[in-house]
């Protein structure tokens, strides 16, 4: 069996495509740098620009992965309708789509909507992983370098916010799950349920780090500005905005009904669990962070 996996070098499609290539499938990793290196895998680059590209590479898929990438809201949604008009030519025997997370499905930006309903429309076989905010983030340098030399765990989330936070891997489980489900179709919600608090994530590495964390709740103003020196101004403003958006909301948890413990019996890693898979180890700092900053 053949899978594509969309930005199989990057943290939502390595894991994935890592599974599946462990798994002997044949995998064929799609990045946007021919002289890339995915383990198991043949790379080909591949343009978001050209429907006639992603028509070519999808085409004879048993499978493929797809999530957009970060970008001006006008470039992702060009990139959701040439995925879309591929997919709906090229006909791959199923399609899983991740919504990379932020907001719950139902508040989704236009892009992400696009393509759901181009799946919808066009595909015959398909399921949407709909994450809500990334573990990784955590491992951003402002947020573990506070946990691991202040012992303070600092998020612009209020401490009684309960959030259903995934991993990177979580998203990758149920995706290789879903390939393997076809019967499974339609939105699969991953995350922790019921949702965790601040203070829960910073009992947890507190846990890791064998040492007292305790959590305090940021503005989204000052994350922001704590994040400029990595990403920029323009794209830390970009984060601040999400999380004021959050804030209006009573929650960021996901419905038990539609999760993939209900549908796939997949349960996601606890943050302990994470953090020992994927996190620093007590003396790290956040060099292994791979957040998609939402």
């Amino acid at each position: 069996m053949s899978y594509v996996i969309h930005g199989a070098t990057g943290a939502q499609g390595a894991p994935v495509a890592a599974a599946l290539a462990a798994s002997g499938a044949s995998v064929t990793a799609l990045t946007r740098n021919a002289d890339a290196v995915v383990a198991g895998a043949r790379v080909r680059a591949v343009d978001f620009h050209s429907v006639e590209a992603l028509t070519e590479a999808y085409r004879g898929a048993e499978g493929v992965f797809v999530h957009l990438p970060l970008g001006a809201e006008q470039d992702r949604l060009a990139y959701a309708r040439n995925v879309v008009a591929a997919l709906t030519a090229a006909r791959p025997a199923r399609v899983v789509f991740s919504t990379s997370g932020g907001t719950p499905v139902e508040m989704a930006d236009p892009a992400v909507v696009t393509v759901i309903d181009g799946l919808k429309a066009g595909s015959p076989s398909h399921a949407v992983i709909a994450p809500r905010l990334f573990l990784e983030n955590l491992l951003l340098p402002p947020v573990v370098t506070g946990a691991r030399e202040q012992g303070v765990l600092r998020y612009p989330l209020r401490g009684d916010y309960a959030v259903s936070w995934a991993s990177h891997l979580d998203v990758a489980d149920a995706a290789v799950a879903l390939f393997r489900r076809p019967d499974v179709n339609g939105l699969v919600e991953v995350g922790h349920d019921p949702g965790t608090t601040g203070p829960e994530l910073a009992e947890a590495f507190g846990a890791r780090m064998g040492r007292a964390v305790t959590y305090e709740a940021l503005t989204p103003a000052a994350f922001a500005e704590s994040l400029a020196p990595l990403l920029g101004s323009g794209a830390a403003g970009g984060v601040a905005g999400l999380y004021d958006f959050l804030a209006t909301l009573p929650d960021n948890a996901i419905a038990s009904a539609r999760s993939a413990q209900k549908l796939l019996g997949l349960a996601p890693r606890t943050t302990l669990q994470w953090l020992a898979d994927a996190g620093p180890a007590p003396s790290e700092g956040g060099s292994r962070a791979q957040g998609a900053y939402r």
